[in-house]
């Protein structure tokens, strides 16, 4: 990170979007510095390749094991991407690409860059969630170059008291070893606001902004205040102006700390205030907050990283996990969301030009139907003595989809539903409530295909952000036709972890909001603060407005 003379000179505030809130004071620290990729053209003596190539396979191993027992003493989402890193380490293309370089006289060290640089060129080539895998496999590359040279493995250095972290980028397994007690901000120049960065940022309670403008100006050791509501970042503020504002964070802080559900407005209007849970561990961790149940269990976990689609009795048992965990409570299951940036490699996905828009979701039932069977069979096994859960597809287009999958999942004594991801979806909720019991909308991926923008490009951060008015647009659109026939719509993307946007939806019509679990108390203690007729007149003035800085804006003035 370039450094500059910002320590001691006048006060300056920078702008990003704002992703976890919270407002926190301290010093800046940056990632250390990562092995340099080798310029080494040197050709490898025939004789001595083999050795070169075990050393390869035996870098690649040791970082895949490492991060494989880190994704194994997590949880979430941070416990999902160490895992997708863990067997990046191991892919058999990047493998191959590397391998074939080495055969041809490259070291191990020329050939682990060359053959990363191959897969970029190809992921940013692809665009969409793919080019997010360009961070991703740059963590990997640097961590096995590491390992080759025998350098300390690459990250983010532990401060020696409580640190606002910068940087251009982390990478997911960086973010994911974080210690919230000592890293209590996070700042990016890069990502999005539903970037794995970001998710885990969520999931971790640490205030985060994204897509700062200025940052790398910043030196380490500067003095800042970080907003991560408002998305301001402030160098050298006033000493006494920050530790107020600190101050006043800390009593709503307190207050969140102190709400223990159900969720309901002040005026007493319920609303259900759930978690969202990747496995048995997240669920565990949630039922010890106030969550009143689970809103999205995704349940690709147990599919990626698998030569082979596990066996119903296998993803029985994985789903059973999360259902003990709320034997009494509302559990809805998604359906496996794989393909695009996470492709099953039992599935035998086609090459797509476009994967973000190709064959994903749902669509996986269209190529093999028995994919989906089986696993609604497993759900339907797990939830023997238990709440009935309620189970909805995603990445739904059409009402003839929603009615399909409807189907299937009637004929197991369970309740369907389907997500709202696709605008079309949201264009025909009413027809697709004729077929399904429940929507649930995903902010994220509505975001990305209603504003046309890369969810993870830092440059269209603001058009993906959850506030836009042509989102919120539809997603106000589809609470009204599910009040309309007196249907439950939720909200189970990053959108409902913000407790302030979190009010506007309720007073759309929204019956539920699903966020991780480290959102949860804040999302429940502020709608406790405000009242239904609030929520209404702050939906009706964010409704009026044209972008999403005057759309907070707007809530804001009514409910704060």
């Amino acid at each position: 990170m370039t450094k500059s003379t910002l320590i001691g000179s006048p006060r300056r505030v920078l702008h990003g979007t704002p992703v976890v809130p919270g407002v926190v004071a301290g010093p800046v620290i940056v990632p250390g510095p990562r092995v340099a990729p080798p310029l080494d053209d040197t050709v490898i003596d025939p004789a001595d390749r083999d050795r070169e190539l075990q050393a390869f396979r035996e870098g690649t191993k040791a970082v895949a094991s490492r991060l494989q027992a880190r994704a194994a003493v997590s949880s979430g989402a941070a416990s999902e991407v160490l895992a997708a890193n863990a067997a990046m380490a191991t892919d058999r293309g990047w493998l191959g690409a590397a391998e074939k370089l080495i055969a041809a006289g490259n070291s191990a060290t020329a050939a682990t860059a060359a053959a990363t640089e191959q897969f970029v060129a190809m992921f940013t080539k692809l665009g969409g969630l793919m080019a997010e895998r360009v961070t991703d496999l740059r963590d990997v590359r640097d961590r096995v170059l590491a390992e080759l040279i025998g350098a300390p493995e690459p990250g983010v250095p532990e401060p020696d008291v409580p640190s606002i972290l910068f940087a251009e980028d982390l990478a997911p397994a960086d973010t994911a070893g974080l210690d919230p007690a000592m890293v209590i901000g996070l700042a990016t120049s890069l990502g999005g606001p539903t970037s794995h960065t970001a998710i885990i940022a969520r999931q971790l309670g640490i205030p985060c902004v994204v897509a700062v403008t200025g940052l790398d100006e910043v030196a380490a050791g500067s003095s800042v205040l970080l907003d991560g509501a408002e998305g301001e970042i402030t160098v050298s503020p006033d000493a006494a102006a920050a530790s107020e504002a600190v101050a006043q964070y800390r009593l709503i802080a307190e207050r969140t700390a102190a709400w223990t559900g159900p969720g309901a407005t002040a005026d007493g209007h319920r609303v259900d205030v759930l978690a969202n849970v990747q496995d048995g561990a997240g669920a565990r961790v949630a039922a010890e907050t106030s969550a009143g149940g689970i809103g999205l269990f995704r349940t690709e976990l147990c599919f990626l990283d698998r030569e082979t689609e596990p066996t119903v009795a296998e993803q029985s048992a994985i789903y059973r996990e999360v259902l003990d965990a709320f034997p009494d409570a509302k559990v809805v299951v998604r359906t496996l969301d794989a393909g695009s940036d996470k492709p099953l490699r039992f599935a035998e996905h086609p090459h797509e030009a476009n994967p973000a828009l190709g064959v994903r979701g749902i669509r996986i039932a269209a190529r093999d139907s028995g994919i989906l069977d089986r696993q609604l069979d497993a759900i339907a096994a797990a939830a023997e003595g238990v709440s009935r859960p309620w189970v909805m597809a995603p990445m739904i287009s059409t009402a003839a989809e929603a009615e399909s999958f409807a189907a299937k999942v009637r004929e197991r004594g369970l309740v369907p539903g389907v997500m709202i991801e696709v605008p079309a979806a949201a264009l025909l909720a009413e027809r697709i409530l004729d077929h399904v019991d429940f929507l649930s909308v995903g902010t994220n991926d509505l975001a990305q295909y209603t504003m046309a923008a890369d969810r993870m490009s830092a440059d269209l951060a603001e058009l993906t952000d959850p506030w836009q008015p042509a989102v919120l647009s539809l997603l106000a659109r589809t609470a009204v036709a599910g009040a309309a026939v007196n249907k439950p719509v939720g909200v189970c993307g990053e959108a409902a972890a913000d407790p302030l946007l979190a009010c506007v939806l309720v007073g759309f019509g929204i019956t539920s909001l699903s966020a991780a679990a480290s959102a949860v108390a804040g999302v429940g203690a502020k709608l406790a603060t405000v009242t239904l007729d609030q929520c209404r007149r702050a939906a009706d003035a964010v409704s009026q407005t044209a972008d999403p800085m005057s759309a907070r804006a707007a809530a804001r003035s009514l409910l704060d």
